[in-house]
């Protein structure tokens, strides 16, 4: 009998994983069509979608059974995480009701692009849901008069101003804000309404799905069994919710906001400025640059105002803003005078301050790389 020819064998495995990958899509097809279902048994029973324990649990079931098999348990994990990904927005069309005793829900500024996120959300869980946005304002005494939950999501810059022209609000209505600064819009509120007040900050775009996977910051205001129910349903949504006070919150946004977003934008602006040609530096980057470059071309895909108000609202920022001005011009020092051994000493020093969080993060940037690479992710202009 003739051999085949390497072409010929090629054929033929080709046409068998041809096969097995028609069965694997006809198993996720199926396999949607389960999660849907459980969709519908967390709605009717008001549960989270997306539940932590269960999904550690699960990866590491079929890690090690993948292993058993002689089978790369972090390929497996890949595919089970964007499966599940998939079937937890794919659950997220209608949401359970935590709170049947709220009537109606009213999100300022819910034209914008985070309140449409909002009013959608609250819509998908049943509850009646109103914008009101500039056009309607002048009107704002009628629309909010029966109100049960009051949403102030609008610019920073406008944030105090609307809520202080807020009309009285019923005694039992939870206000909230969803600024990415809390201590000054949580004052506002407070010297405005008797009734609860909570200030809340999703720590994601507005490009986002949805909540669920998503950190949001709660900061006390008043009453906080009152707009607990509030709580429980960003938690049905499939958000993490993180509980702390205002002055914290401010802090720390101080480091994870106005400093990342500063300095993406004058390391955009040297790059305008230096003028190099942009496609090849994309063209020479690897998996991590161009990552990099991404963050940076997605601020500035944005409306420079959302920066300018996070950046320009607290003045405070501009100490901490200074002290990094100067620790850039130290570092620099150190390479003008060749100062090599001070540059690796300083590098150890922060290798220190962070400790085993950088192992971590080195191991999960890897895989983030490998995803980037397998999809050629930004890599043509």
């Amino acid at each position: 009998m003739q051999n085949k020819s390497p072409e010929q064998a090629l054929n033929e495995y080709r046409e068998k994983i041809d096969e097995l990958d028609q069965e694997l899509v006809k198993i996720l097809a199926a396999r949607q069509k389960i999660t849907a279902k459980v969709g519908a048994v967390k709605r009717a029973n008001s549960q989270a979608i997306y539940v932590p324990e269960r999904e550690a649990s699960m990866i590491a079931s079929r890690r090690a059974q993948a292993e058993a098999l002689d089978l790369s348990g972090d390929l497996v994990e890949d595919v089970l995480r964007r499966m599940m990904r998939d079937s937890y927005y794919s659950q997220h069309a209608n949401y359970s009701k935590i709170n049947a005793n709220i009537h109606k829900v009213v999100v300022v500024g819910g034209e914008g692009a985070l309140g449409k996120l909002l009013v959608n959300l609250f819509a998908n869980s049943d509850y009646h849901t109103l914008s009101l946005d500039k056009d309607a304002w002048a009107k704002r005494a009628s629309i909010l008069a029966d109100a049960d939950l009051v949403i102030m999501a609008v610019p920073i810059n406008l944030t105090n101003d609307l809520i202080k022209q807020l009309p009285s609000l019923p005694d039992n209505c939870v206000l909230a804000d969803v600024t990415s600064i809390k201590k000054e819009p949580l004052e506002a509120m407070l010297n405005v309404h008797a009734g609860p007040v909570v200030g809340l900050h999703p720590m994601f775009g507005p490009d986002a799905p949805g909540m669920i996977k998503q950190v949001v910051v709660v900061c006390e205001g008043r009453y906080p069994d009152k707009y607990q129910w509030l709580i429980e349903q960003m938690t049905v949504w499939g958000a993490q919710i993180y509980q702390t006070n205002a002055d914290k919150h401010d802090n720390a946004m101080a480091f994870i906001q106005v400093m990342r977003h500063f300095n993406t934008f004058v390391y955009g602006q040297h790059l305008a400025q230096e003028n190099p040609e942009l496609s090849e530096l994309i063209a020479f980057s690897s998996p991590i640059y161009r990552l990099e470059f991404a963050m940076v071309g997605r601020l500035f895909a944005q409306a420079p105002a959302l920066y300018a108000d996070i950046i320009f609202n607290n003045r405070a920022n501009v100490d901490l803003l200074e002290r990094f001005h100067l620790r850039f011009g130290e570092a620099l020092n150190l390479l003008k005078h060749n100062e090599k051994s001070s540059f690796i000493e300083a590098f150890e020093d922060v290798q220190a301050w962070f400790g085993d969080y950088a192992k971590t993060c080195l191991k999960d940037s890897k895989q983030m790389l490998l995803k980037a690479d397998d999809g050629q992710l930004l890599r043509n202009k």
